[in-house]
């Protein structure tokens, strides 16, 4: 039997949906409307994209948002500047710069210059720590995102078997936290699973994914995972975003893979719409802090 696919769009939609009732009761109550900052250094494609689908996102949502250009030539002196203004703007609840940044900047000095509150991407060194301690601050969107998948799908993670397939900072690294960590007042979101994470130095990768009730993929290449690395049944969740012949393909082969797992997330459909959706959700959360 196929996999049943886990509509990430629906999903979005409904928490969006949720954020909007929310962001209207506090703007009532005589709370600050949530603003959002996005700052785009250069005009690469895909970046512009995003940002314009995430500032669709927020007018919908009743946030206020604004958009900050730099040249991809500008210099990190005047990037930090800027994010110092918006550090210092009191209507700026949440700051997001769009990366990757162009190669003559220090990444990590520019995520380090945003204020941790107003830091609802969940990059700075401090909001990880929190997270990494079990009292987030916020939660890094996308893996939030693909916690609210599972949990809204009805998928249970607590004792379950989870691979991630990546260690990245923005993927892999802060969903093992959520994932691992037990679950308290101040981190209900917390999955209780026992997780692995499998790399290019994992000595036999297939034989640790197919142990795997839940396989989360955020490797960045192409249809990487096929049916016969996934355990018959699982929950599949595919975060990659390729371009393939001018087709968008995830790091899932889905056409394997499907009628292996139990559950699978679609590229695109999946994780991509429950990214903006958390981020929404860290802003009203970063307006409501403030």
């Amino acid at each position: 039997m196929p996999a049943q696919q886990i509509d990430g769009q629906a999903i979005a939609q409904a928490i969006r949906a949720e954020v909007a009732a929310n962001v209207a009761r506090h703007v009532a109550a005589g709370g600050q409307r949530p603003g959002l900052a996005a700052v785009l250094v250069g005009d690469n494609p895909a970046s512009e994209i995003y940002v314009r689908n995430k500032r669709k996102a927020c007018e919908d949502a009743g946030i206020a948002s604004w958009l900050h250009r730099l040249p991809a030539t500008a210099a990190q002196q005047d990037l930090l500047d800027l994010i110092g203004q918006l550090n210092r703007d009191p209507g700026v609840s949440g700051i997001l710069v769009q990366l990757p940044l162009p190669k003559h900047m220090d990444e990590s000095a520019v995520i380090r210059a945003v204020n941790p509150l107003k830091d609802v991407d969940c990059f700075h060194p401090e909001n990880v720590g929190l997270l990494t301690a079990g009292h987030p601050r916020y939660l890094p969107c996308t893996p939030f995102g693909i916690q609210q998948m599972l949990a809204r799908t009805g998928i249970p993670t607590a004792g379950r078997r989870v691979v991630v397939v990546g260690r990245s900072n923005i993927v892999g690294k802060p969903m093992t936290l959520i994932l691992m960590q037990k679950p308290s007042r101040s981190f209900p979101e917390a999955g209780d699973a026992t997780v692995t994470v499998v790399h290019r130095g994992t000595v036999d990768l297939p034989g640790i994914t197919r142990q795997a009730d839940i396989l989360i993929a955020a490797v960045g290449v192409p249809r990487f995972v096929t049916g016969d690395m996934v355990k018959p049944g699982a929950a599949v969740i595919d975060v990659g975003i390729n371009s393939v012949e001018r087709k968008t393909v995830g790091d899932v082969d889905a056409a394997s893979v499907a009628p292996v797992a139990g559950w699978l997330s679609p590229v695109p459909r999946g994780v991509g719409p429950m990214t903006i959706s958390m981020l929404l959700h860290n802003t009203l959360r970063a307006a409501m802090m403030g």
